[in-house]
């Protein structure tokens, strides 16, 4: 199946790291070689990159670990195809406008009969993927007409994504540049980067990284993976079912809206 890459940050904060053990798993490491891609939300907006190519043949993912973008948050993924033809419109993340806001979305898994009838999204793809991505963001929209707060957007994301796990696995990342969704029916994990910060050392390949070094004392990075990419830091493991939100930095859950650290609290 697919792996999955995501980062949610307090601060804009460049990727590269993670990506570059992640990429690895893209047709060296890993048999994941039918495409890749990122979506990175900053301030001006969601860039989307893509390519069919597998992450260790892409000129496209040289010059993104070459050049990295900061960004509060980022979705990354790359592909082993199970449904759909490999091909650049079947490359992961896809991304839709709901809300004022563009979502990007990411899945790992494989929905078996899941066809639903198209409603205010549909696939410009022939992907399972896109189809669940484009059925979520069509009943959130039914059921909203601007983002509710963030307690009943988690509960009605928690709803949605049950139904559609009933297909089979779906392991996803889903991101509108302010909040990070992480759902699990299989193998999602994810470390928190935080004071003190220290040495980390990517598994896929012989790269290490001092954080304190390139961190502040109130940054705080949340990186989510597939499987580890590193092998000294403390990974959490999503249990099977699992939707996890992310804000700032840090697993939030469907925590209320609060003030931290004489930070402003976001209102969604």
């Amino acid at each position: 199946m697919c792996q999955l890459l995501a980062m949610n940050s307090s601060k804009p904060a460049a990727v590269d790291f993670s990506f570059a053990g992640f990429a690895e798993r893209g047709g060296r490491t890993g048999e994941h070689r039918d495409g890749w891609g990122v979506a990175i939300h900053t301030a001006d907006g969601c860039r989307l990159v893509t390519d069919h190519l597998a992450s260790i043949d892409s000129p496209l993912a040289l010059q993104f670990r070459q050049q990295p973008v900061k960004a509060r948050n980022v979705v990354a993924h790359i592909r082993k195809a199970t449904q759909g033809r490999i091909a650049l419109e079947n490359s992961h993340p896809f991304t839709r406008q709901l809300w004022g806001r563009t979502w990007s979305f990411a899945h790992n898994g494989n929905l078996v009969n899941f066809d639903p009838n198209p409603s205010l999204y549909s696939p410009l793809g022939d992907t399972d993927s896109e189809r669940a991505f484009c059925h979520l963001l069509s009943g959130l929209a039914l059921r909203f007409g601007q983002q509710p707060p963030r307690h009943v957007l988690y509960a009605a994301l928690t709803m949605l994504a049950g139904e559609i796990a009933a297909h089979g696995t779906f392991n996803f990342i889903l991101s509108n540049g302010e909040l990070l969704f992480a759902h699990c029916s299989t193998d999602l994990h994810y470390v928190v980067r935080e004071y003190p910060f220290s040495v980390a050392k990517l598994i896929d390949c012989d790269l290490a990284i001092d954080f304190s070094q390139h961190n502040h004392l109130d940054d705080r990075i949340a990186v989510i993976a597939t499987q580890p990419l590193t092998s000294n830091e403390s990974w959490i493991k999503l249990q099977a079912g699992e939707l996890a939100l992310f804000v700032g930095g840090e697993a939030v859950g469907a925590a209320p809206v609060r003030c931290r650290r004489q930070e402003l609290a976001f209102s969604y």
